[in-house]
């Protein structure tokens, strides 16, 4: 995968960083990410991966932009109102950077069809907004051990973490949150969130994306950062994995 002098030009500023350099740049273009859900952690996450040259985006989500959604859902402005989501992401994309493909894909994942969802990709960046789907999406991308970045956002605060579960030494996301996907859940607009908290948190996720892709100082896997906007407080807690889990044997698929 070569770069052409225009590329070379606009991403100036990542090759001269002697982590990322022409050679990691082009892995950045050779690489597709499968990114679950274009809402707040999203839609950063979506801007600064296709500013920073990653060669596909995977964008999953089956919902249409709603007004409400403009307070913390930056990809998105009011003429897309009632637009699909994974549209209206595609054509944002198109105005910020031509040569990103963008896969709109405008499925609600689930059980049933994760594997065939984000089968091909490099890494998995999960922004959704419930339960059921965040189990879904880390059971496959387990199975097809691919990276998964997981971001969350709840009122002032974000989580943010990174499994490779397949591995005898790392945690994967059940070993963190057990595996009921019926327990109870507030949402967005039931609890509240602070806007610019989802682009934190989204913004971290595609940096940890890109590491994942171009690897760069510490491994963050196994750990989870935890960001409280309330107490202006950033805290990194060991995710210990659960023997029971058995996510360390799981055969890929």
């Amino acid at each position: 995968m070569t770069l052409s002098d225009a590329e070379l030009e606009r991403y100036a500023r990542h090759i001269v960083l002697k982590e990322i350099g022409g050679g990691g740049q082009a892995r950045l273009k050779a690489a597709c990410v499968a990114v679950i859900g274009a809402g707040g952690i999203g839609s950063p996450a979506i801007q600064y991966l296709a500013a920073a040259g990653v060669g596909r985006l995977r964008v999953i989500d089956d919902d249409r932009v709603d007004r409400s959604n403009l307070q913390r859902q930056t990809l998105f402005g009011e003429p897309d109102i009632g637009v699909p989501k994974v549209a209206a992401a595609a054509a944002a994309v198109a105005r910020l950077n031509q040569t990103v493909i963008v896969e709109a894909v405008a499925e609600r994942i689930d059980t049933g069809n994760a594997l065939r969802l984000l089968r091909g990709a490099n890494v998995v960046l999960d922004g959704c907004d419930n339960f059921a789907t965040r189990l879904a999406v880390a059971d496959a991308a387990l199975a097809l051990r691919i990276p998964l970045v997981s971001a969350a956002v709840g009122q002032f605060e974000g989580q943010l973490a990174v499994y490779r579960g397949w591995d005898a030494a790392l945690p994967c996301y059940r070993c963190l949150v057990g595996d009921d996907p019926a327990r109870a859940e507030a949402s967005c607009a039931e609890q509240g969130v602070m806007g610019a908290m989802t682009g934190v948190m989204g913004s971290l996720a595609a940096l940890e994306t890109i590491r994942a892709l171009v690897p760069f100082g510490n491994d963050p896997a196994g750990k989870l950062l935890i960001a409280d906007a309330l107490a202006f407080r950033f805290r990194t807690v060991t995710i210990p994995k659960d023997p029971g889990c058995g996510c360390g044997s799981a055969p890929q698929s």
